[in-house]
Order: structure tokens, then C-alpha cells, then sequence
């Protein structure tokens, strides 16, 4: 029996502060096809990773769905187990004063921290040194959150993500304000992950965040997917140019793409 969709969006019309962004908005995407979201700011790549974790939800409608691994309404704590997340806003919104291992092991907990009436099991804080260790992030497990820099943040928070070792990721601007270092050691970690065959949903508008392993690249504007394929057919001068409507030049070096202005 064939695996289901991770994802499975058939013209979905999705709302979000009273905007509309999607109308009829249509995407699917099977496991094991890890795959690049990329457009210009403002043209919905966040709303399509809000649907996945169940942030948002579609108008109902008898003519639209969106299905996350095979169901219509999947039971969240459930899904939490099956798919992690990384992104810009749980960076923000986590609580500063929790330490390295409680951001780790707060996934078993679906929290932004750990809370005084949560029933922590040693069990868990030694998987969650194991996540550390894994990463080579020990030397965090004792540091307050707010006194970590923001790859180490980040890093933590990919712990986070993987303390169920879920099948699937998704990752929000990843390197998002990570300086150069931080941004190749973070990028290094994902492509373990999708050598070890984590399917991952990377949503982006920096080209050089795309690791070599992903192959699949879809590009969004104006709340619409305007082309789906192949990376080395998408990533293009003229592909690139036309999607984010200036004049870009793209090279290549080692599996990774960079663009620069023509």
C-alpha cells in the first residue's frame, strides 16, 4: 500500500487576518520528496506551512481539501509527532529563561518551554541530551535561551523538532538572520537529515539555503503556485528573474545555488 501525501492541498481558499491569500490554491507533495518553497515576501510561502501544522485552516468547501498525511482532520498531538517544525515565529514566542535541554525536550511536550505543572520524566531529559549530543550542541543544555545567539537558538530548536524523530520537517526561512558560519553549520545539519531520509518542506526566498539533496523546487506568488519542477530547470536566470521581477544571474558550486543581481 502506497504511503500518504505528506501533504495534499486540492483548491483550498485560506484566510489570515481577515485577508485573503489563497483562492483556489492547489499543491501536493508525497513523502520522501523533500522539497523547496520559494517566492518573493508576501506571496503566502508561510500560509502554506501554517496549513501543514494546522495554524490555519481552508473555507470549507465541498469542492476543496487540504489533507495532511492521508487525513482531512488529523488528530494535532498526533501530527506533532509525525511532523516537525522550525521557523522564525517559535523562535520569537519561546520562553527566554528555559534552558537548552528544556527546549529540546519541550516537543514531547508541545510547548514554547517547560512549565512548573508539566510531568517532565527523566526518561525524557535523557532523550533530550541524546538530541544534544546528536546535534553537538551539549554545551547548551544548561544555557538560558534569551543568553544563546541565534543559530544556537535555532540549532536548539531543531532539537526541538526532532526529539520524536519524526519522518518530516518543515522549515520556515531556516538561516534567517544566522551570520555566515552559523548559516553553513546549520545547513550541514539538514543535509544529514535528508541523507538519513527525513523528508523536509523548506520555505524560503534565499536561494542558498536550498541544500543539494533537495531536488523539487515550487515557486509561489501572489498567493498561487506559478511553476513546479525540477531545481535545475527552476533555478535559472530567467526563471529566477521573472519570479521575483528584477534581472538575477544564478551560479552554481558544489550542489548550491547563488544569485546575484544582473
Amino acid at each position: 500500500m502506497q504511503n500518504p501525501r505528506l501533504l495534499d492541498i486540492h483548491n483550498a481558499t485560506v484566510y489570515r487576518d481577515n485577508k485573503k491569500v489563497f483562492d483556489g490554491f492547489s499543491l501536493a507533495v508525497e513523502p520522501g520528496e523533500s522539497t523547496a518553497i520559494i517566492g518573493p515576501n508576501g506571496a503566502g510561502k508561510s500560509t502554506l506551512l501554517k496549513l501543514l501544522t494546522r495554524e490555519l485552516y481552508p473555507v470549507v468547501r465541498e469542492d476543496s481539501h487540504v489533507r495532511i498525511l492521508g487525513q482531512d482532520r488529523p488528530v494535532l498531538w498526533k501530527l506533532r509527532e509525525k511532523i516537525g517544525l522550525v521557523s522564525a515565529d517559535l523562535q520569537q514566542g519561546f520562553v527566554p529563561d528555559v534552558s537548552g535541554l528544556g527546549v529540546v525536550v519541550s516537543g514531547l511536550h508541545n510547548s514554547i518551554g517547560l512549565f512548573h505543572h508539566q510531568d517532565v520524566t527523566e526518561e525524557q531529559l535523557a532523550r533530550g541530551r541524546t538530541v544534544l549530543e546528536e546535534l553537538g550542541i551539549t554545551e547548551l543544555e544548561n544555557r538560558p535561551y534569551r543568553q544563546m545567539s541565534t543559530g544556537q537558538q535555532r540549532r536548539c530548536l531543531l532539537g526541538r523538532a526532532l526529539i520524536h524523530d519524526p519522518d518530516h520537517l518543515i522549515l520556515d526561512e531556516p538561516t534567517s538572520g544566522l551570520d555566515l558560519h552559523a548559516t553553513y553549520h546549520y545547513l550541514h545539519g539538514i543535509r544529514e537529515l535528508l541523507q538519513r531520509g527525513k523528508t523536509i518542506l523548506l520555505a524560503t526566498h534565499h536561494i542558498h539555503e536550498i541544500p543539494p539533496e533537495i531536488k523539487r523546487v515550487v515557486f509561489i506568488a501572489d498567493g498561487r503556485v506559478v511553476a513546479d519542477g525540477p531545481k535545475e530547470q527552476m533555478l535559472t536566470d530567467t526563471a529566477l528573474s521573472e519570479l521575483f521581477t528584477m534581472p538575477l544571474v544564478v551560479s552554481v558550486s558544489n550542489g548550491f545555488y547563488q544569485v546575484l543581481p544582473a
